[in-house]
């Protein structure tokens, strides 16, 4: 089994080096979602939130904390990310919002955290616009859909195996 890389030989945490490794256009996309009400979900998709449109609002956060993750993870690199985007889906039959982030850089170090981080921000401002109207939204289900470039190549979920 690999060892966990955030570590050195003594356990003591570093961030790892990666001042060696190539650059390669990485791309990670993730996935997140958040259940409501029905009349949550109807007043997001009218539009006539009070507080102005949520999901414009929500892509616009998530964009914005892609950019700063290694300001909020501590061991995470500084990216100049080439690409953010984000579709939100509904599904009316389990009132929720599900959120897709695509993130891209051509880098040493892969753009994961990049993307599930806009992810749980979406989720997170959608939340906050709209918990005077539902305090009792569920987010869920996040998680790594697929991720490629880099010496690991290409991964998919459910295609995970420990090394």
């Amino acid at each position: 089994m690999n060892k966990l890389t955030h570590f050195d030989e003594s356990g003591q945490a570093h961030m790892v080096n990666v001042g060696n490794k190539a650059n390669t256009h990485r791309i990670a996309i993730a996935f997140g979602q958040i259940s409501m009400q029905a009349q949550t979900l109807e007043m997001i998709l009218a539009g006539s939130h009070k507080k102005g449109d949520v999901l414009g609002i929500a892509r616009i956060a998530a964009i914005q904390a892609s950019k700063k993750t290694s300001d909020l993870i501590p061991l995470c690199h500084p990216l100049a990310l080439t690409h953010v985007s984000l579709e939100f889906d509904t599904d009316l039959n389990a009132n929720s919002i599900c959120c897709t982030v695509r993130t891209e850089t051509t880098g040493p170090t892969g753009v994961e955290m990049e993307a599930l981080t806009a992810v749980q921000v979406a989720l997170l401002t959608i939340y906050d616009m709209c918990k005077a109207v539902d305090r009792g939204m569920v987010m869920g289900d996040i998680k790594l859909l697929e991720k490629s470039g880099g010496k690991s190549g290409e991964w998919k979920a459910g295609e995970s195996k420990l090394i």
